[in-house]
């Protein structure tokens, strides 16, 4: 696991800022599912939560989640980047940032805020200006060779999410080599295996962003 910041700690043993929580990953792995699935499970568990989506020139994926009903539509800010993607998430975080610090003006007991990136490639990364931990999905019909690709993504998130795993026998994906691979190239850090349209393996999501985010003495 990196080596994150230090969170500095309520006699609750809950964090005074918001944790910010990074979502990353290739157009179409499964982002937004990803935060529509997090998000109930996050609440189910009393974690008080906010949500920033980033898309290039629009507010599509904002929209969508504000009108699912899973949580209050104030609590959803959009960040449009105007650029590649990872220029607000890496280069210039500013706006992300500015949104995250709005966000916790306005609702003073936020304890978690997941920034989901606009879709992009191998190479995307967040700031640690920005988040506290952070994660890369990808998905099994982008091809079992992703892991073997070692891009950044890959590579340096704190957790890898393979998602859409119950394409895998449609897609010709042996979905054990494929993990075992992406566990060989990150040195055995996280990787765990999701399938967000049936809400599969979300709870351990939300077991290690508890464990490593929330909760650390």
């Amino acid at each position: 696991m990196n080596q994150l910041a230090p969170t500095v700690t309520t006699a609750r043993n809950k964090p005074i800022a918001a944790a910010r929580v990074g979502i990353g990953g290739p157009v179409g792995s499964g982002k937004t599912a990803m935060v529509e699935r997090l998000i109930p499970a996050l609440m189910a568990r009393g974690i008080d939560i906010a949500v920033i989506t980033n898309d290039l020139v629009t507010a599509e994926d904002a929209e969508r989640v504000r009108r699912s009903g899973l949580i209050d539509p104030a609590r959803v800010s959009a960040v449009e980047a105007g650029a590649c993607p990872h220029t607000v998430i890496r280069e210039d975080p500013t706006l992300n940032i500015e949104a995250a610090d709005e966000l916790e003006r306005r609702f003073p007991g936020v304890e978690l805020i997941l920034l989901e990136s606009g879709g992009d490639n191998l190479a995307s990364t967040f700031s640690r200006d920005l988040t506290d931990f952070w994660m890369f999905v990808i998905d099994v019909a982008g091809g079992d060779d992703i892991p073997r690709k070692r891009g950044p993504g890959v590579i340096r998130s704190d957790l890898l999410v393979i998602n859409k795993t119950d394409l895998a026998p449609y897609v010709g994906v042996n979905l054990d080599r494929m993990h075992q691979e992406a566990l060989a190239v990150r040195s055995n850090r996280p990787v765990l295996l999701t399938n967000c349209r049936k809400g599969e393996g979300i709870e351990a999501v939300v077991d290690l962003i508890e464990r490593e985010v929330l909760f650390r003495t």
